[in-house]
């Protein structure tokens, strides 16, 4: 049981070598504490025996740093130690006699009923810091299943992977141990798609899901609680490379490859990335230069040449590299997997603005020998197995991008309703509420843009999608793209110089006003997503004419 003190007790403790404060109801004993402390000690030693909890609150996030440093330094709760009085007997309260009851001269008023609660509601109810269906809207692509994996996924996500997303991505690494975790929680193998892949990954679901039931819904949640860390290279570092690498193996891998790659990936015990992009190609993958050519033998590829910002690939164990086997163009496209265990792999991190902990490499394959069972499907066919993916890819990505624009949303809200200027809240203020409304109507936008593309997903078959949502889905990505670079902007405004600071209250908005570029060009850069998604609409338009005539 805590120890209790009063208010009182703690007065005493106001030295600088017997320092003690109040947070919230709690006692801290922080005289250990003042030469870390990043403020240095006088701003603490100015509250020493008081309560700083208004302080405190404005100056930090106060839960992660709580949960950060309160455990070593907190001594009890402050509250009256005194015995408090004893209420007398209830024979000993004699009532008043009843006045008499007067007519009344007006009809009473009736009282107002009580507000409904939604029993649905979700979350913090930060104003559109969620989905609407978190808060007291109705929709009909969420049923029972979706709450329970969603309530799984936040649990997570707030005690295992955001207060350590800061440290992680200063160190520029996740240990690997997290990614195990992410797998026992019952999550990781979802970054696939449905079905769950149940051969490999066992049934274990986050929220008591079946595996029957887990659908696009399923994945775009599980997508969207991850990205809520407000951590590009966490939530890549994760399940990136899984995400894209892995199903080219999964849907066209013979099944020797498939029983070599899938099991230790969906697991978590090993990690793949995907190479496509090089120093010479991006998003023109069809002219892309590395080479595997087969040995007069026929048993193996030799394979060289570079890949460049290769998500996962510092620390990946498989690599599903897109090569050349044929001629020049789409049709001389092949995809090999390359184990890390091969000589001749070499990965360097790379120096990026942002995405850190993710593992963005250079890779150079210098006369790598790898055997021809590691093909993936039919030689020379790669190239329509790097597209297979693409709408799947692009829409995971706006996902993250929408929710990444919904935290600076939903951290410049909170911090508007706890920063003061010229005598009142920033929430006050209407050009900070000009600022919010903006954010707000492109958050819900996008969110509304995805539902029905998932939507999509969940009942067309993968031929259908094919055809139908390239164009939509790449329209998605640049808009998720662009509202997320509007509102780290715009939250970066709202925080000042906090989000020009790394770590601390404005540690999510600075990092993704860095990180925005990771989102906008990858996959497809804006430009090529607003010309694709209008060019396969007026392709379409086009053969209805043809033939009608």
């Amino acid at each position: 049981m805590a120890k209790l003190f009063s208010q009182a007790d703690v007065a005493k403790h106001n030295t600088e070598k017997d320092c003690w404060i109040i947070i919230s109801g709690k006692a801290y004993d922080v005289t250990n504490f003042l030469a870390e402390h990043p403020g240095g000690k006088k701003v603490v030693l100015a509250l020493a025996g008081k309560d700083a909890t208004v302080k405190f609150n404005a100056l930090h996030k106060a839960e992660p740093t709580l949960r950060k440093y309160g455990p070593r330094l907190y001594v009890g709760d402050v509250g009256e130690t005194s015995s408090p009085a004893v209420a007398p007997p209830v024979a000993a309260i004699v009532p008043k006699a009843a006045a008499p009851v007067a007519a009344p001269s007006a009809p009473v008023k009736a009282e107002k009923a009580p507000l409904r609660v939604n029993p649905n509601r979700f979350g913090e109810q930060i104003p559109y810091g969620d989905p609407s269906w978190y808060q007291d809207w109705n929709s009909p692509y969420y049923n029972e299943s979706h709450r329970r994996f969603r309530a799984a996924m936040r649990q997570f996500v707030e005690t295992e992977i955001m207060p350590f997303c800061h440290e992680w991505d200063e160190a520029r690494a996740i240990p690997k141990e997290v990614i195990k975790k992410c797998y026992t929680a019952g999550w990781l193998p979802g970054v696939i798609g449905p079905p769950w892949p149940t051969k490999y990954a066992g049934t274990n679901i986050a929220g008591g899901v079946r595996p029957e039931e887990f659908d696009a819904f399923h994945e775009a949640i599980l997508v969207d609680e991850i990205a809520r860390c407000g951590s590009g290279g966490v939530t890549w570092g994760l399940y990136c490379g899984l995400f894209i690498g892995l199903p080219p193996v999964v849907h066209f891998g013979s099944q020797q490859l498939q029983d070599k790659v899938c099991g230790p990936c969906l697991t978590g015990d090993k990690v793949i990335c995907l190479c496509i992009t090089e120093p010479y190609a991006g998003s023109d993958v069809a002219n892309l230069q590395t080479t595997a050519v087969k040995t007069a033998d026929g048993k193996h590829y030799i394979v060289n040449g570079e890949k460049k910002w290769i998500t996962n690939g510092v620390f990946a164990d498989f690599f599903t590299v897109a090569v050349r086997t044929g001629g020049a163009g789409m049709g001389g496209v092949s995809m090999l997997v390359i184990e890390r265990s091969m000589p001749g792999v070499t990965t360097k991190q790379m120096n990026c603005s942002g995405v850190w902990s993710s593992g963005t490499a250079y890779i150079t394959f210098e006369d790598v020998k790898v055997p021809v069972e590691n093909l993936i499907g039919v030689e020379n066919n790669g190239f329509k197995y790097v597209m297979y993916n693409f709408n799947h890819e692009r829409w995971g990505i706006a996902l993250q991008a929408t929710r990444m624009a919904r935290v600076c949303l939903e951290e410049s809200v909170k911090y508007a309703f706890k920063r003061s200027t010229f005598g009142k809240l920033l929430i006050e203020h209407p050009v900070i509420r000009f600022k919010l409304a903006h954010m707000a109507r492109q958050v819900e936008a996008c969110t509304a843009m995805g539902e029905n593309i998932t939507y999509q997903l969940k009942t067309l078959s993968h031929e259908d999608q094919n055809q139908s949502l390239g164009g939509p889905i790449a329209l998605f990505k640049a808009q998720s793209t662009q509202t997320f670079e509007y509102c780290a902007r715009e939250a970066a405004q709202i925080f000042g110089g906090l989000a020009y600071t790394r770590g601390g209250q404005g540690e999510k908005v600075e990092r993704l006003y860095r990180e925005v570029r990771a989102w906008a060009i990858p996959a497809g850069s804006e430009e090529i997503m607003l010309d694709l998604g209008i060019r396969q609409a007026v392709k379409k338009y086009e053969t209805r004419l043809k033939n009608k005539l």
